[in-house]
């Protein structure tokens, strides 16, 4: 990682002001622009967050915002509604006020003497997801955004369901997080008298963000609601939009591509949950180079071949021996001018075999799924594959003849029955290697209630056939010749997806099922591609490291009872120190998933938390303990938060919510 300090534009930062709303509220903003700004305006570019701009995306606003500020930008960094130092209450995610504010805040930009009127946004995650929601809500000033780690679809891809499945591994272990998170206070050196009253206040009306999404089994209005898919042609500016593979989030890309009508771009590397110039697997590549060509040519006109290059840029996957973790996925750059691609050809293989296969769900088949949203850490990506195949129907094709390469969502179709009104197909596509090793390529999830409708799902007749398609995730994938594909399907995936409520036998009926695959053959003009610069950041913030944080993934299985336990120790950071503040910051999470075999019933999701912000003598802890089960009838929530000041505890609250199975 180069560390850049010279700039075209030296660089002075707001570290706090007050960005007014209309209905008295006040935004905490953080801003980085040119030192001479006032007298030669620039572009704004703004990232608008709930993750707290003076603890928790610091370190990494240090790396970034003044980097793009130096090129002549002033960016700024919002904490939204309700968090940081922020007045007002956070109800849920992506709600509409979230959206009114920041169209006041874009136009509060846009009239600042340092900026010449033009506002770009970009973000990742939380911040991707507004960009684009904002993007269409069509503000004035808005002149183009990056959008990384997000979605179009809010019910297809998000933390919450996937295809129709409740997703057990990040539903309670987000919605915990964040009421953890929002329970620190806003800095009282920033924030000034109030910010205790405040703190009790958000303390007391911030509720645990599980209750609408488990409240919602259905893709019914309240997902609509922020997913731009709903009408594509409301976004009008130019859309930059980046994904990595083993993120959760990189369908939306190629959706965007071929949803979308103004001028775009589209990126997919073999990242994790994070930015591409320091994303794990590698190779990471100078994505602040990248943003500043895109806002350069939007914002300011300039001429610089931004869009003389491939609309989908994408790291095309060697096949390798599968491990946990990567610090460099091997591969190459591929390009494609337009998306969906043309040159893509769909190939077909039926399953082998004939007539029926039928398996009955093993409850732990999913220990060998990894992340659903890989972050970095040290054990997110999926292993060798042989476990899990051996718990599942798996249909070999034969040893290919020569190599294959496939660029887009495979998808398989089955002709199957059940033997319960309620169940859910897990499809993994894998690539076998001529020793037996099991790679994963890609995999796709079905509540088989869902088959023709997220909106209307319907039961199934126990034994009767049906036809279905199950759309895997997108991929970019080179199998050598001799490896074989693999589809493994089996009723069960957890902790992805939560359980059928009964034990459900499948049966595949091998006639009418069948593999499609976008074959993507090599083409010379790959070569041609202009290389991405080395990654560059900005002069790292001052950190003091004070003790390290747990971090880990475990699987433990009890012989005797059948208990089998996935533990991930998350690593936040562990304690550290903000010199210049003198700012002392701690988070540990872990979570447990636990299910016993032959009961589906016995799933279980604990969820433990505890934050912490201190300066000397002050300090304050947040401690958050959630679980989640479900019985044949319901899911059952229950989340208790204790807050201290020093060693008083300060609030205590606990929530217990049922929620009716709506064919989940």
């Amino acid at each position: 990682m180069g560390i850049r300090t010279d700039f075209p534009r030296n660089v002075r930062e707001i570290e706090h002001t007050w960005i007014p709303l209309a209905d008295g509220t006040r935004l905490a903003a953080r801003i980085w622009l040119p030192e001479d700004a006032e007298d030669d305006p620039v572009p704004a570019i703004l990232e608008y967050l709930p993750y707290r701009k003076n603890d928790g995306t610091v370190v990494r606003d240090a790396q970034r915002q003044p980097y793009v500020a130096g090129f002549g930008y002033a960016t700024v960094r919002v904490d939204i509604r309700g968090t940081g130092e922020s007045d007002g209450i956070l109800e849920d995610e992506y709600l509409p006020q979230e959206q009114e504010d920041a169209l006041e805040v874009i136009a509060w930009l846009a009239e600042q003497a340092w900026c010449t009127g033009a506002v770009g946004m970009w973000g990742i995650s939380w911040g991707g997801f507004n960009a684009l929601q904002i993007a269409a809500r069509r503000p004035p000033a808005l002149g183009a955004i990056v959008t990384l780690c997000s979605t179009d679809d809010r019910y297809a891809d998000d933390v919450h369901y996937r295809g129709g499945c409740v997703l057990a591994l990040d539903m309670v272990h987000w919605a915990s997080s964040m009421l953890a998170w929002n329970a620190r206070p806003p800095d009282p050196r920033l924030f000034g008298d109030g910010w205790r009253e405040t703190w009790l206040d958000r303390l007391g009306r911030t509720p645990p963000y599980v209750e609408p999404w488990l409240g919602h089994q259905r893709r019914d209005a309240y997902w609509k609601h922020g997913s731009v898919c709903e009408d594509f042609a409301a976004i009008e500016c130019p859309v930059y939009a980046v994904g990595g593979f083993v993120d959760g989030y990189t369908n939306a890309v190629p959706r965007l591509l071929a949803g979308l009508s103004v001028p775009r771009k589209g990126l997919v590397g073999p990242w994790a949950h994070a930015f591409p110039d320091d994303a794990l697997p590698g190779p990471s590549i100078g994505f602040l180079q990248e943003c500043v060509r895109w806002f350069d040519h939007w914002l300011k006109g300039v001429e610089n071949g931004v869009l003389d290059e491939p609309m989908l840029r994408v790291w095309m996957q060697e096949s390798v021996e599968p491990r946990p973790t990567y610090e460099v996925r091997p591969g190459r750059w591929v390009g494609e001018p337009s998306w969906p691609a043309r040159e893509i050809e769909t190939r077909s293989w039926q399953l082998p075999g004939d007539g029926e296969r039928t398996i009955r769900g093993v409850q732990s088949a999913g220990t060998q799924a990894g992340a659903w949203t890989a972050e970095g850490q040290s054990a997110d990506l999926a292993p060798d594959q042989r476990p899990d195949d051996a718990v599942s129907l798996v249909f070999d094709l034969e040893p290919l003849a020569e190599p294959l390469e496939i660029l887009g969502f495979p998808e398989v179709g089955l002709g199957l029955a059940a033997d319960r009104p309620n169940a859910l197909v897990a499809v993994r596509l894998c690539d076998v290697f001529p020793d037996g090793t099991s790679a994963l390529v890609t995999r796709g999830l079905l509540n088989l209630t869902h088959r023709e409708s997220h909106e209307e799902p319907t039961p199934l007749e126990p034994g009767r056939r049906y036809d279905v398609r199950v759309p895997l995730d997108f991929t970019a994938y080179s199998l050598p010749a001799g490896h074989r594909l693999r589809v493994a399907v089996s009723p069960t995936y957890w902790p992805w997806a939560w359980p059928s409520p009964e034990p459900v036998t499948l049966t595949v009926f091998l006639e009418a099922s069948r593999l499609d695959l976008p074959v993507r053959p090599p083409r010379p003009e790959d070569e041609e591609l202009p290389a991405f610069e080395d990654p560059e950041h900005s002069a790292p913030l001052d950190v003091e490291s004070l003790a390290a944080g747990p971090e880990g993934r475990f699987l433990t299985r009890d012989l005797a009872t059948g208990l089998v336990e996935q533990i991930f120790d998350w690593n936040l950071g562990g304690a550290q120190r903000f010199v210049a503040v003198d700012l002392v910051s701690e988070d540990t999470s872990r979570t447990v998933y636990s299910i016993v075999e032959g009961d589906p019933l016995s799933a279980r999701v604990r969820f433990e938390a505890a934050t912490s912000m201190s300066r000397g003598a002050w300090r304050t802890r947040a401690e958050v303990e959630s679980t989640m089960t479900g019985d044949a009838e319901s899911f059952h929530v229950t989340t208790a938060l204790d807050v201290y000041e020093g060693e008083a505890r300060v609030f205590a609250r606990t929530w217990t919510f049922r929620f009716p199975r709506d064919l989940v």
